[in-house]
């Protein structure tokens, strides 16, 4: 029993999260979608109006400004003046943005979570991509949602991120004398083990672990927080977000979660089973996955569809919540944004309606 029996368990209301700011926003990061011609002149309107309109700092990936349709554009020339310019995985920029706009579709907002490691500011996302589940926000009138966004006037979604650490094993290849490989070839190279390399990642959408050009089912452990939980024999698993769960998730036969819902939710990619269902487990988990000691190929694994790489025997994947959530503003409220993208985006539940039955008229 409850030591007090009159505890009540407190359910924040998902509208009541609001954007404020401690002090006026004066940079902004503007992500476009590469190789995208129709958003050249949203790109151009976006960039004059926060320049020109509201004296902010303009941080712009310099492959974005390499286009020649903006390198060769001489009126745009004095606005592009301005821009403070970075690349990617070279220039630390997370201590100088104040917010984030991201034009294009929602593989512009997970390449906008890639940029940061740490703490993520706010994204406002413009639907200017093919699907948008994650970009709310229309570009016909982007100037009075952006001052409504500087001005604070806006509700917030904490998307959850997942904390990744890939440990494996550091593999020096060197010549030995007569070395025979397993089918009596003779090698000359193998592996030997001196130590091992850490690397870490901040993921919004899923981890996916599969068998890559294997053609043998991906055979692979899944513990959690120590203990084994049950063994993946199939094309592979995902370790998805909430926000991932519409995602490969989605496609792979999961449950739609809500980005509010603390959860962390395991997938099977074609499982060679017909009982192993997706599985939804406590955000505070700590998950591993590794190779099963008896799998007769290695595996590969992809962050967000990005950095993919092979996984080998003692080779390990680490997975919780991370600390570090990405901050989506909303369009509306979180609820409503869901259930609209839901609608417009994915189709759910779309169906004929029923007819209902013909009211007979009286017989005199």
């Amino acid at each position: 029993m409850l030591q007090n029996p009159k505890t009540i368990m407190h359910i924040q209301d998902p509208a009541s999260q609001r954007l404020t700011w401690n002090k006026p926003p004066k940079s902004v990061l503007v992500i476009k979608k590469i190789r995208d011609a129709s958003l050249l002149q949203p790109f151009k309107e976006l960039c004059v109006y926060l320049t020109e309109e509201n004296n902010m700092i303009v941080y712009v990936e310099k492959k974005v400004l390499e286009d020649p349709a903006i390198a060769n554009d001489e009126n745009f020339g004095p606005v592009k003046k301005k821009f403070c310019t970075f690349r990617e995985d070279y220039d630390d920029i997370s201590n100088q943005i104040d917010f984030i706009i991201c034009l294009g579709g929602d593989g512009t907002l997970l390449y906008a979570s890639s940029l940061f490691q740490g703490s993520v500011p706010p994204v406002m996302a413009f639907h200017l991509g093919s699907l948008g589940f994650l970009t709310p926000f229309n570009f016909e009138n982007f100037q009075s949602q952006v001052t409504q966004v500087i001005e604070g006037n806006a509700a917030l979604v904490l998307r959850s991120r997942l904390k990744v650490k890939v440990v494996k094993e550091h593999r020096e290849k060197m010549t030995v004398q007569n070395g025979i490989e397993e089918n009596g070839v003779v090698s000359t190279n193998i592996e030997k083990e001196v130590g091992k390399q850490v690397m870490q990642y901040q993921v919004l959408n899923e981890v996916v672990v599969d068998r890559g050009p294997s053609s043998y089912l991906s055979n692979v452990d899944v513990f959690l927080d120590g203990h084994l939980i049950t063994t993946v024999q199939g094309d592979g698993v995902i370790v998805s977000t909430p926000t991932g769960s519409t995602a490969y998730a989605a496609a792979a036969g999961a449950s739609m979660i809500h980005p509010n819902v603390p959860a962390i939710m395991i997938t099977p990619i074609c499982p060679h089973s017909l009982s192993f269902r997706p599985i939804v487990v406590p955000a505070g988990v700590e998950l591993k996955i590794m190779l099963s000691p008896d799998a007769r190929n290695t595996a590969w694994v992809s962050f967000d569809g990005r950095k993919r790489q092979e996984i080998c025997h003692g080779d390990s994947i680490s997975i919780t919540t991370s600390c570090y959530p990405l901050p989506s503003i909303c369009f509306r409220d979180p609820v409503s944004d869901w259930f609209e993208s839901l609608a417009e985006c994915l189709h759910w539940n779309v169906r004929k309606k029923q007819n209902n039955f013909a009211v007979e008229e009286e017989e005199f």
